[in-house]
C-alpha cells in the first residue's frame, strides 16, 4: 500500500512584503523619514522633496520645469497671474492657495500640474548620487491646498520610469548631454510631438532644457529623446576636450624685461670702485 502525503500549502505572495522591498530601495533616509512621520525638507544632489507629516508635499529639481512652467506654458494660466501671487506668496502652494481662493485656476487642473510637477521632479531628486543627502527638519507641518503622494508611491513610480527608459535605449548619456542631430540623419517618420524636440536639438540644448522650452515634464522628454536616439536621430554630443595643463615657467626664464638704466648704474658703480 503506497502512502499519500499531505501536499505542502501553495506559497501565497505576501503583497505587504513586496511593497516593503520597494521602499527604501532608492533612498534609505526617505525611507525611514516617511516611517517617523517627519517634516521637512530632503536636499539631494539633483533636486529636493518636501515633506509633511512623512508624506511628500513637494518636489524640486534644476532639471525639471517647475508648477508655474506647467501651469502657464499653455495656457491654463496667465503667467502675469502666476507672478502676482508668486510675489505675494512665499512658497508654490501658498502661491496655489491665492489662485484658487481668487477663482483664477480650476483646482482639477492645479491638482494635476501639481502632481505632474512632483513627480517629474521626485524622478530626478531620487537620481543615483554621488554626495549624501540632508534633511533639515521643520517643526510645522505645511500640507495646503495641494495633494501629498506617500514616499513609496513617488519610488515605485521613479523605478517604473528607471526601467521604462532602459527598455527604450539603455545609454542614459542623452538624459544630460547637449544633444546633436546624428550623421547621417534617418528617413525614419517621426511624430509630431518628438519633432518638436528634434527641432530644438542644437548642440547646445539638454533634454531637460529642450523640456522647460516647451512646457513638458523633462522626464516626457527624456522618453522622447531615448526614442530618438534609438532611431538613429540624435545622440549626445561629445564632450568639449580638456584645456592642456599649465606648465610652471623654468627658473631661468627671464618673465620681465631687464631694466637697462638700472644695469648701467650697477655698471657705472663697479667701475667706480
Amino acid at each position: 500500500m503506497t502512502a499519500v502525503g499531505t501536499p505542502p500549502p501553495l506559497q501565497i505572495r505576501d503583497k505587504a512584503t513586496a511593497r516593503d522591498r520597494t521602499a527604501g530601495a532608492l533612498s534609505p533616509m526617505l525611507r525611514r523619514l516617511s516611517e517617523e512621520q517627519a517634516t521637512g525638507v530632503l536636499v539631494r544632489e539633483h533636486g529636493t522633496l518636501h515633506l509633511a507629516l512623512g508624506r511628500v508635499v513637494h518636489a524640486e529639481s534644476p532639471h525639471a520645469p517647475g508648477l508655474d512652467v506647467l501651469l502657464t506654458a499653455h495656457g491654463t494660466l496667465a503667467t502675469a497671474a502666476w507672478q502676482r501671487a508668486a510675489g505675494q506668496a512665499g512658497t508654490p502652494a501658498d502661491a496655489a492657495r491665492l489662485l484658487l481662493d481668487a477663482g483664477l485656476l480650476p483646482e482639477g487642473a492645479l491638482e494635476l500640474c501639481h502632481l505632474d510637477a512632483l513627480y517629474d521632479a521626485g524622478y530626478f531628486a531620487l537620481s543615483p548620487s554621488s554626495t549624501p543627502g540632508h534633511f533639515h527638519y521643520s517643526s510645522t507641518p505645511r500640507l495646503g491646498p495641494l495633494p501629498s503622494v506617500p514616499v513609496i508611491a513617488l519610488e515605485r513610480e521613479t523605478l517604473r520610469r528607471r526601467l521604462l527608459l532602459h527598455r527604450l535605449w539603455p545609454d542614459p548619456a542623452a538624459d544630460s548631454a547637449p544633444l546633436i542631430r546624428a550623421d547621417p540623419v534617418s528617413t525614419a517618420p517621426v511624430a509630431l510631438r518628438r519633432r518638436a524636440v528634434l527641432e530644438r536639438v542644437d548642440g547646445v540644448r539638454t533634454a531637460p532644457e529642450i523640456a522647460r522650452d516647451l512646457g513638458r515634464q523633462a522626464f516626457h522628454t527624456l522618453v522622447d529623446v531615448r526614442r530618438l536616439a534609438a532611431a538613429g536621430l540624435v545622440r549626445p554630443a561629445a564632450p568639449a576636450p580638456a584645456p592642456p595643463p599649465a606648465h610652471p615657467a623654468s627658473p631661468l626664464m627671464v618673465t620681465n624685461p631687464p631694466d637697462i638704466a638700472l644695469l648701467k648704474r650697477l655698471r657705472d658703480a663697479l667701475e667706480a670702485l
